[in-house]
């Protein structure tokens, strides 16, 4: 998969972790590929999280702080569209995690799942008088919400989910927004894009769910260049420019890579 995605022109990766007991998967498999990763707890993990979870974040943070390859705390925020979840339990994992962020001066890669103004008033109380640095991740929330994004410090996150002609709101996002609040990402395995998506029907019928993996990147940004009338490679530069801003250390290993801003 991380072959398929360098064949595209996709020269660095951001591996988020969901849970404490990956903490290590993902540090091994960002220094042997050579991209980067973040470390969190993720809402829809939250429910089996404890204070013993925290601390290990704690202490991981603390171990690689001086990791090049260590870029973010995430993914973390809240869902409020999955049923079940324990009353008060993510609310209190994502805020003790934002607590620990500003301890080790991260950026955050945030979920933000019908918990725009949720994820907001968090961020907020939390800020301590400083900007923040990071993304919100598959950003679908209004132009109103977008905007209190951007003036927090955050870049919205577009993928998948942007290349579907019914996702008007979605798309009015995409080429609307200024172009320095934008990043491209996959998700990968989910929100495939729409020429790897199979209908409920499709699905009831035995044909699997398309699988998104980071080497549609380049295609996904290509619908998102058209929405705004750009070439694919100055939605590149931006979107690569942008990435930096909001994770820092990915330009020191962007710059090692020799790929400079070049990558989407």
């Amino acid at each position: 998969m991380r072959a398929r995605a360098a064949a595209q022109g996709v020269s660095l990766c951001v591996i988020p972790a969901v849970a404490a007991s990956n903490f290590d998967t993902v540090h091994d498999l960002a220094h042997a590929q050579g991209d980067a990763y973040a470390l969190g707890i993720h809402p829809l993990c939250a429910a089996g999280a404890t204070d013993a979870d925290l601390a290990a974040l704690d202490a991981a943070l603390a171990a690689r702080q001086g990791d090049p390859r260590l870029v973010a705390v995430g993914e973390i925020g809240l869902d409020y569209f999955v049923e079940g979840m324990v009353p008060g339990q993510q609310e209190h994992i994502f805020e003790a995690q934002l607590r620990l962020a500003r301890k080790h001066d991260l950026p955050v890669l945030l979920h933000v799942r019908r918990s725009v103004d949720q994820v907001l008033k968090a961020l907020r109380v939390a800020q301590g008088g400083r900007p923040w640095h990071g993304i919100a991740h598959a950003f679908n929330g209004s132009e109103q919400q977008a905007q209190a994004c951007i003036a927090l410090g955050l870049k919205l996150g577009f993928g998948g989910a942007v290349t579907f002609d019914r996702a008007l709101r979605l798309r009015r996002l995409a080429s609307g927004l200024p172009l320095s609040a934008i990043v491209m990402e996959t998700d990968s395995p989910d929100i495939p894009p729409h020429w790897l998506y199979t209908t409920q029907a499709e699905r009831d019928a035995g044909q699997p769910q398309g699988r998104n993996e980071p080497a549609e990147l380049p295609r996904i940004a290509e619908v998102v260049a058209q929405l705004r009338g750009l070439p694919l490679e100055a939605l590149a530069q931006a979107t690569t420019t942008n990435a930096v801003a909001a994770l820092p250390r990915l330009a020191t290993l962007l710059s090692a890579s020799g790929d400079g801003l070049q990558g989407v």
